[in-house]
């Protein structure tokens, strides 16, 4: 009787590269350690890109850092949910909240048609639309799992452009909005507003308000998660444009923005415990590094180069929703 080798387990296919993956999440956290500027998933992110362009990718790690950038990635978003409470951003008062649907409606309209006139193909647009106007790396990443893949409108070129972008003037934004917030005069609650309103990674707007003191940290972070809960229906309304949803046969809504309405929904009615919720955004965090660092493994880092054009789209988007936002402070706050 001849014994033919059986495929090997699934678990067993994918250790390698969780393996990897924990590695590279574990470097990450002690670099943000260092620099707590640099969250977790952007240094993953570029770890990720790092190994793809010097080593590369083996066949043995291949399957577990795919899973990481598919179904891990997913339940990061899931998660991200916990960390919002409906009743705090209310209590924020009607000002900030018209002023981060206005900066982040105009910016993510505007900068496709942006995008356009530059030459920049529609799913490099849109992943720089939806990182610069919700929230960054979390949103690039969101997006591009509900429109990417085969039939859809960004790959993985477009997400290492997105991405560039979202490290690259989100970094910026760290030194200059303090630098103007002092040269205007602006208040703690204004500058804690106009943070919230046009930063684009929650680390980074943490960064600012703990450089500037507590009343500006309150008030960003609350403001920033607020732009964090528009990430839903802004995938539902672009499945919905895009005719995505009718064409691949998938829900209007992807099932794990179905999962990120829930925990909003969880966590602003009380029914989570106290401490879940207080755990929630490391266990988000290091999944959505983990996720990051398996997308970073698709970065050509020399196509990214020869692509100036997502990086000039970048600009001109933070740019924009910078400008708005801070025209709306000053008026409404």
């Amino acid at each position: 009787m001849t014994l033919t080798a059986s495929a090997p387990p699934a678990t067993g296919r994918l250790l390698p590269g969780l393996v990897l993956t924990a590695v590279a999440v574990g470097v990450a956290l002690v670099v943000n350690r260092l620099v707590p500027a640099l969250s977790p998933a952007v240094v993953a992110v570029t770890l990720g890109a790092i190994l793809a362009n010097t080593a590369g990718v083996g066949p043995s790690v291949a399957p577990g850092v795919r899973f990481v950038s598919r179904t891990v990635l997913r339940s990061a978003i899931v998660l991200l949910g916990l960390q919002i409470a409906v009743p705090d951003v209310l209590a924020l008062g009607w000002q900030p909240i018209v002023i981060i649907a206005l900066a982040t409606g105009l910016t993510f309209t505007l900068t496709p048609l942006l995008g356009r006139r530059l030459g920049l193909s529609p799913g490099a647009s849109l992943l720089v639309a939806t990182g610069v106007s919700i929230c960054g790396a979390a949103a690039v990443a969101g997006m591009h799992e509900a429109t990417g893949g085969e039939g859809g409108v960004s790959d993985d070129d477009d997400v290492a452009g997105a991405l560039s972008v979202v490290v690259l003037y989100g970094t910026a934004l760290i030194v200059l909005l303090p630098l103007i917030a002092s040269w205007l005069g602006l208040s703690a609650r204004q500058l804690g507003v106009w943070t919230g309103a046009s930063v684009h990674e929650v680390a980074q707007v943490a960064a600012i308000g703990a450089a500037t003191g507590g009343a500006v940290l309150a008030v960003a972070v609350t403001v920033k998660l607020a732009r964090v809960m528009l990430l839903a229906p802004v995938v539902a309304l672009t499945m919905l444009w895009t005719g995505l949803s009718r064409r691949r046969s998938t829900p209007l809504v992807p099932l794990f923005v179905l999962g990120f309405l829930a925990m909003v929904a969880v966590r602003s009615t009380g029914l989570a415990p106290q401490a879940v919720t207080d755990v929630a955004p490391q266990v988000s965090g290091l999944l959505l590094a983990a996720a990051l660092f398996g997308l970073g493994t698709g970065i050509d880092v020399r196509k990214l180069l020869r692509g100036g054009r997502a990086l000039l789209l970048g600009a001109l988007s933070t740019a924009l929703i910078g400008t708005f936002s801070l025209a709306l402070v000053a008026v409404l706050v």
